[in-house]
């Protein structure tokens, strides 16, 4: 039986632990071939086994996000190598500080804002040829509450994935026309190392895996997913439009 991402190249940030490690995982599980993006070695290896456990393939990209020039150098290689990108899950991101706002230094600022924002607007500007060559482009952004309930305490966290949907939600008002499709995805709480930091008394067995998070992906990356400029809430297991406040 022909698998739903049989023969599509996905990109996924962030993929050496969390989310992006199960969403490429989940990814593999359907037929895609992984392009494992992530900072460190070992990890982006240790996916990479998992992957080939199940029979699946990867290529792994140690990169740091904030170098724009190595996502363009990366764009350009899988230009060479595949002539086209079918799926990309902007995953990456970090929390920044926990204090509030007159306490954070500007370069802590500017550090978060690099890695969840300026390095997704690089990916959309490297990956929007790559993803317009497919015949069903694929665009997930990883995207949090804290955006919109302005999250006392994390404000450069909050800014910057408010400023993350924003981005997205506009990419895919250009797009509209075109077989590309973007939308987000608030995982919610998670059993993940960024949740474990922020919340340190939280018992973790009372959360969601990124595996089970990750299964809900899969599906927005499918040829047959036609919505754009959507917001998946994983915990109401609903699909989203955005609008004006009330």
């Amino acid at each position: 039986m022909t698998k739903l991402l049989a023969d599509r190249i996905a990109l996924v940030t962030g993929a050496s632990r969390g989310i992006g490690h199960a969403a490429a995982i989940a990814l593999a599980k359907a037929g895609a071939h992984i392009v494992a993006v992530a900072r460190t070695q070992g990890g982006l290896e240790e996916l990479d086994d998992e992957i080939r456990k199940i029979g699946g393939s990867a290529t792994l990209v140690p990169l740091n996000l904030t170098d724009s020039d190595g996502i363009a150098r990366l764009g350009a290689g899988l230009h060479e190598r595949y002539g086209k990108l079918d799926i990309l899950v902007g995953n990456a991101g970090v929390l920044g500080p926990s204090s509030p706002i007159g306490h954070i230094e500007l370069k802590t600022f500017t550090d978060v804002m690099a890695v969840n924002v300026s390095a997704n607007f690089q990916l959309i500007r490297c990956m929007e040829p790559l993803l317009k060559q497919s015949d069903a482009g694929r665009a997930v952004f990883i995207t949090s509450g804290a955006a919109n309930k302005a999250t006392a305490y994390v404000s450069p966290y909050a800014a910057s994935k408010a400023a993350l949907e924003t981005l997205a939600r506009a990419w895919a008002q250009e797009t509209a026309n075109t077989k590309l499709r973007v939308n987000l995805f608030n995982p919610g709480p998670v059993r993940t190392r960024m949740r474990a930091t922020l919340m340190p008394g939280e018992d973790p067995a009372t959360l969601d895996t990124p595996e089970q998070v990750a299964e809900f992906i899969v599906p927005m990356c499918a040829p047959d997913w036609t919505e754009t400029g959507k917001f998946y809430d994983y915990k109401t297991r609903s699909l989203m439009s955005f609008r004006s406040p009330a």
